[in-house]
């Protein structure tokens, strides 16, 4: 018996996509650019004024008033790809666009130039502080008495206002982080858009159960909102991790204030825009830009705050269980980071695993946190694979993010440049095969060549270290248990991958493999209905399906006597 080999360019189903691979481009996307906006003083939905934000808050509310005392509007004109338009640089609470308490601004950057696109107004511990505020009391006052039925139509309101301006965000993500404007539309947005979709059919369903142990008590149980969230988001996949967050914990009844990457916080303020405009209450989502160690150490110190969801390194996770401890002992979900396995069987389809495995590192250009950045291959192929390998290597397309053909883009930043070309180093410095890439593409932006190191040490820091880059350790194993031995040998368990024609071995080797997601024959493949999370280091808790719910609600006893 045999396990399918779907070759990774066959495409899936619209109902269930997975993720972009090189080869789709932007004409798999179902909605047309539309016409351009006129971005207006007045608009409720779009532009607010620099109002102070005790005036929509009530009595105690931290001040936001513009500088001038004139009427605030945070929207800058901007180029993306060939149009210009109007984007969102302010703070969001309560349903309003506004400066940060500070006045400061700090810059985003085009990664493909290192030219600053806009100044976003910078929150720190003030502005939490008001969107806190500002969530607590739409929950008293509206969030919580909404029917999950009315929710329901919220989240699926907002992802019709997504796929209506599908191409316009695709095109912002991909100006703010460096991704092809093809795979965000083709992928991030599609899969974003099912997700609050998928979620917007759990509103009304989140239901408890009901025990009758003797005929003197009735139990029952009440699946209850956690309350006010605060989610913390990263900037390798903003618009796809915004709809991850807020889908669960909307659809269960809680409220959020969410901190953005100040890597990449554009897209959040335009999604910002579509809450409002989707007719969800003021003050349930707010969007706080920022930096770690101000806005997202508020957040996660908040005594008001029930819980923390975050996506990023191992490091701020820790640094997050450390405040839900210090402060009031806040609920947490952690998606952090990963050095995933990919093994690849004798018996293998060898032109398919390469596929799949070009799709593993090199998607997204190597910035996911499941990204298989080890490949170990049996060594009766492994020179066949690494031939097939290099190839496939050197036939990405390198350049404008804009460009339909171009399929890997820069790297969100010069830090991450930076620290990419250092383990690069590394791995020529302790002895591994270059096989190729290796160097820096062109002479602008932070683009970095595939690259493909051969006989890695398992002791290599390239080996053992998560890179976050389009960069891959391939070495060799000759047997089943040792492989697994040597795969499981990682501080981190977010993913892994099993190419192999035998079910017995997928199976038997799968649930051996210690990581919260195994593909078998593919790779980076998501569906809204299916758990995502890691094992050990690699997080706490599961995103997506029914299992996130459990992130967002609370369990409550009811015990009645009917006795009496």
């Amino acid at each position: 018996m045999t396990v399918s080999e779907r070759h990774p360019h066959a495409g899936f189903a619209q109902t269930a996509p997975a993720l972009v691979f090189f080869g789709l481009r932007a004409t798999l996307c179902r909605t047309s650019m539309p016409a351009r906006r006129r971005w207006t003083h007045g608009s409720a939905t779009i532009v607010t004024h620099g109002c102070h934000v005790m005036d929509f808050l009530g009595e105690g509310g931290a001040g936001h008033a513009s500088a001038t005392g004139l009427d605030f509007d945070d929207t800058v004109e901007v180029r993306i790809g060939s149009k210009k338009h109007k984007i969102h640089t302010g703070i969001f609470i309560n349903g309003q666009f506004v400066k940060s308490v500070s006045g400061k601004t700090f810059p985003t950057i085009n990664a493909s130039n290192g030219e600053v696109i806009a100044q976003v107004q910078e929150g720190d511990k003030a502005d939490i502080d008001a969107a806190v505020r500002a969530a607590r009391k739409a929950y008293e006052t509206v969030w919580e008495k909404t029917e999950g039925a009315q929710r329901a139509k919220y989240l699926w309101k907002l992802a019709d206002l997504m796929e209506r301006d599908l191409e316009f965000l695709a095109g912002l993500e991909a100006l703010d982080n460096g991704k092809t404007q093809a795979n965000a539309a083709a992928g991030d947005l599609p899969l974003a858009i099912g997700c609050l979709r998928y979620y917007s059919g759990w509103c009304d369903k989140i239901e408890g159960k009901t025990f009758m142990d003797t005929h003197s008590y009735m139990n029952y149980t009440r699946h209850e909102p956690i309350g006010l969230v605060g989610q913390i988001i990263p900037w390798n996949f903003p618009i796809l991790m915004f709809a991850w967050k807020i889908g669960p914990a909307l659809a269960c009844g809680n409220v959020t204030v969410i901190k953005p990457s100040e890597k990449t916080p554009l897209t959040a303020l335009a999604l910002a825009a579509l809450i409002k405009e989707a007719g969800i209450p003021d003050g349930v989502v707010n969007v706080v830009p920022g930096y770690g160690p101000t806005a997202g150490s508020a957040l996660a110190e908040h005594p008001d705050v029930h819980k923390i969801a975050f996506t990023g390194s191992g490091r701020t996770g820790r640094a997050i269980m450390q405040s839900s401890a210090k402060s009031n002992l806040k609920k947490i979900s952690l998606e952090l980071g990963g050095k995933s396995p990919a093994i690849v069987f004798d018996d293998a389809n060898i032109e398919s695993a390469v596929n799949w495995c070009k799709v593993g590192i090199f998607f997204n250009h190597g910035q996911t946190c499941c990204a298989s950045s080890r490949v170990y291959v049996h060594e009766a192929i492994y020179d066949k694979f690494l031939v097939a390998y290099k190839k496939v290597a050197e036939s990405i397309k390198l350049g404008d993010q804009f460009d339909p053909a171009t399929e890997q883009g820069p790297q969100v930043d010069e830090v991450q440049f930076n620290s990419i070309m250092r383990y690069i180093d590394h791995g020529v410095q302790e002895g591994a095969k270059l096989v190729t890439g290796g160097k820096r593409h062109g002479t602008s932006g932070y683009f970095v060549e595939p690259t493909i190191f051969a006989d890695v040490k398992e002791d290599a820091k390239i080996m053992q270290e998560e890179i976050f880059g389009p960069v891959v350790a391939v070495t060799t194993f000759k047997s089943e248990e040792e492989i697994i031995k040597r795969a499981n040998a990682s501080t981190y368990g977010l993913a892994a991958a099993v190419f192999t024609k035998d079910i017995n071995r997928a199976i038997r080797v799968s649930n051996a493999l210690h990581a919260g997601t195994v593909w078998v024959n593919c790779y980076n493949v998501f569906h809204q209905n299916t758990p995502f999370g890691g094992f050990k280091e690699s997080g706490i808790g599961r995103e997506l399906g029914e299992y996130a719910l459990e992130l967002y609600t609370q369990v409550k006893s009811v015990k009645i006597n009917l006795g009496e």
